[in-house]
Parts: C-alpha cells; sequence; structure tokens
C-alpha cells in the first residue's frame, strides 16, 4: 500500500496524471543506483553483464505481461515517444500507403503526430466518438482503404476513463493488412491486454502510470505474423535491435517491470476496490448536489476514473478552491493549453460544462475516510460557488 500520510495531509486524487512510486518498486531499483550501476551496453564486464542481465530479465517481465515475446519490446522514455516511434517510426518506413486513422478523443501525443503526417502530406481522418465517449468499430472499417497504413486508438483514455472496443478494432485491422497501434499507458496494469488476441501490432507503455518511476515505457513492436515494420526515430549506437538508439536506464526499467508485475498480481482485487470508492465518491456527490453529470460512459470505463461536471459553476475558482485536493479538469499533457478539454468537446459537452468538470483518478494510496473528506471539500465548494 502507498502511504499517502495522516488525515490532514493533501488527498491525491490524480493518479490519471501519475502515480506514486511504490515502496517495493524503489527498493528493486535501488541495486542498480548503487553497487550495480553499469552501463547495459557494456559487455566486457561483470558490471555491464549484470545491468544487462538486468534489463533481459525485465524485457521477459514486460513481454509475458501483455502476451508479447521479449524481443519485440523496446525500452524508451515514455509512452509519448513509445507513440511518436510507433506512428511516426511506421510512417517512415512505409513506402505507399500515406492513410492514418485515429480518433478525436486520443491523448495529444497521439493527436499531435499525426497532426504532424497530416502536414507532411499524409491523409488523416479523425474518427468521432458519441456522447459516452465510445468508438463505433463500423466507422474504424468504414475508414480502411488499400492506401490505410495505420489505425491508433487508445486503449482507456486518460481523462474520462472509457474503455475502447479494441479486440474488434485489431481484428479489422488484421483482416485488411492494417497496422494497428493502442496507447495502453492508462490500461496496461489496470485491465487485461493481450496483443495476439487483440491484433494489435505497436503498443505503448509509461512506467508512471503503474507505480513506476518516471522516465520510462515501453513501445512493443510485433515482429511476428504479420511483422510491423518501423523506422526509428532515434539514432546513435543502434541500441534496441537499431529501433531506439541511447544509454538504458537501467534503475528505471528495472522499476517499471517490477510495477507492472505488482498491478498484475494486484489487479482484480484493486479493481475492485477501487469500483467500490468510485461509487461512494459518486453517490456522496449526487445525494448533496444537483445538477451533475458523468462524463463518458458509466459501464466501460477503468474503476478508479470518475469525471463529473457541475452545472453553475466556475470551473477553474472550483479547482482553485480545492486546496489540499489533487485533482484535475484535463489532461495533464494539456495543461498548458487554455482550451477546455477536447476529449469533453469530441463527446458533445458544451464549453461552459467542459470548463466546470473535475477528473478524479482514484489509486491503490486512496482510502475510504479520503473519498469521504474529498467529497464534504467538494460539496462545500460547489455550494459557496452557486451561493447556497
Amino acid at each position: 500500500m502507498v502511504q499517502q500520510g495522516g488525515p490532514e495531509a493533501p488527498i491525491y486524487l490524480d493518479h490519471h496524471a501519475t502515480t506514486p512510486v511504490d515502496p517495493r518498486v524503489l527498493e528493486a531499483m535501488l541495486p542498480y543506483l548503487r553497487e550495480d550501476f553499469g552501463n547495459a551496453a557494456s559487455s566486457a564486464h561483470v558490471y555491464g553483464w549484470r545491468a544487462e542481465a538486468a534489463v533481459e530479465d525485465a524485457r521477459e517481465r514486460i513481454a509475458a505481461a501483455i502476451g508479447a515475446e521479449p524481443r519485440e519490446v523496446v525500452w524508451t522514455s515514455g509512452a509519448t515517444e513509445s507513440n511518436n516511434l510507433a506512428i511516426l517510426g511506421a510512417a517512415e518506413a512505409s513506402r505507399r500507403r500515406r492513410r492514418v486513422v485515429t480518433v478525436t478523443s486520443e491523448h495529444p501525443a497521439v493527436l499531435d503526430p499525426c497532426r504532424y503526417l497530416a502536414r507532411q502530406g499524409s491523409d488523416l481522418i479523425e474518427l468521432a466518438v458519441d456522447g459516452r465517449g465510445l468508438l463505433d468499430p463500423a466507422a474504424v472499417e468504414a475508414a480502411l482503404s488499400e492506401d490505410t497504413l495505420l489505425v491508433s486508438v487508445m486503449a482507456a483514455n486518460n481523462e474520462i476513463g472509457v474503455l475502447q472496443p479494441i479486440d474488434e478494432i485489431g481484428r479489422l485491422c488484421r483482416a485488411r493488412g492494417v497496422l494497428f497501434h493502442t496507447d495502453a499507458a492508462q490500461a496496461v496494469g489496470r485491465i487485461p491486454i493481450d496483443v495476439d488476441a487483440a491484433c494489435i501490432d505497436l503498443l505503448s507503455i509509461s512506467g508512471h502510470k503503474i507505480y513506476g518511476p518516471k522516465g520510462v515505457g515501453a513501445l512493443f513492436v510485433r515482429s511476428r505474423r504479420p511483422r510491423a515494420r518501423i523506422a526509428p526515430r532515434q539514432h546513435g549506437g543502434g541500441h534496441e535491435r537499431g529501433l531506439r538508439s541511447g544509454t538504458l536506464p537501467v534503475p528505471l526499467i528495472v522499476g517499471m517491470a517490477r510495477a507492472l508485475e505488482l498491478c498484475l498480481a494486484e489487479r482484480e482485487a484493486e479493481a475492485a476496490r477501487l469500483l467500490a470508492l468510485r461509487d461512494r465518491l459518486w453517490q456522496r456527490l449526487e445525494a448533496e448536489l444537483p445538477g451533475l453529470r458523468i462524463n463518458g460512459d458509466t459501464r466501460r470505463r477503468l474503476p478508479g476514473n470518475l469525471n463529473v461536471a457541475f452545472e453553475d459553476v466556475d470551473g477553474e475558482r472550483l479547482l482553485l478552491a480545492l486546496s489540499g485536493v489533487a485533482v484535475s479538469s484535463g489532461s495533464a499533457c494539456a495543461s498548458a493549453r487554455p482550451e477546455p478539454s477536447h476529449v469533453l468537446a469530441a463527446i458533445g459537452l458544451p464549453e461552459k460544462l467542459a470548463r466546470a468538470s473535475l477528473r478524479f483518478g482514484l489509486g491503490r494510496g486512496t482510502t475510504e475516510d479520503e473519498i469521504d473528506r474529498a467529497a464534504a471539500r467538494v460539496i462545500d465548494e460547489v455550494r459557496k460557488e452557486r451561493g447556497i
């Protein structure tokens, strides 16, 4: 259990932005920050051998967690780099197919590289989601053509927690010989992911979303039945089978593998616990405050996600008033942009309500007492905003 402090400590409910490093993960990392500090590419001495062994052990663990082969796991600095390597790398490796298909509610780390390709002459299709945030696989099928190179659909949305039907989408892409990429940063470790069952060719993972360290991630690149071909975006030594050069951060890699291992071991019990806490939070808010709505599908979503729109409230003032309760109004990666959430706009939420929405991200350290205290604070501040 990740400890977040006593009764007067701030309440952290922003686990979609980042998660605290689990103490068990830190313990696994420490030897590679101290005595086993070698470079995994140093092949002439024991320090390098130990580092390489740790990296390859971690690679095997990550691969096993998603049903992949170890050689199909490429280390990166996080899901943003993984997404860019997958999307831009696939486009550079292709000489004939130019169409890229994605979704309006995707993370900026997918939308931005896709839009970059469009500026370079690629045919970009951004599919709409419905009012619940769900993508209709039939829309994907309709967008597939002989010129379609890649479809990128995230497994779990980082703002509204909605789970997309990636298995069905993957099968449609496989039948047409189209690469299927999924940003699984919010999904891996929280819901079952099998790259073969879902016909996934490229999959992005981030360490700091699963109680691991920041600055490390991975990209699954299918090398069998069929092989996904991507070009490197980073050169300088030919590391990671030539796909991503650079000295590997051994402690971070070890930490991410340990973090995912813990998530898998505790996944079912933790999902049930978070679901109960999320429902408790919603029931408290709904019972005390009129004019609320849940953004996104209420069933097909991550158990620890609750995104709520508050009518007749200034969202910015509400967020600032909730000192001591760490929540957000959207993606941390888009917080520098003044526009309202593009995800909430994609599901048809009016701008005023989009600006008055809060994302609650529950996690491993969240307690029942914290939920009750957070609910009380939100209720109190919303009433003040409404002049009640």
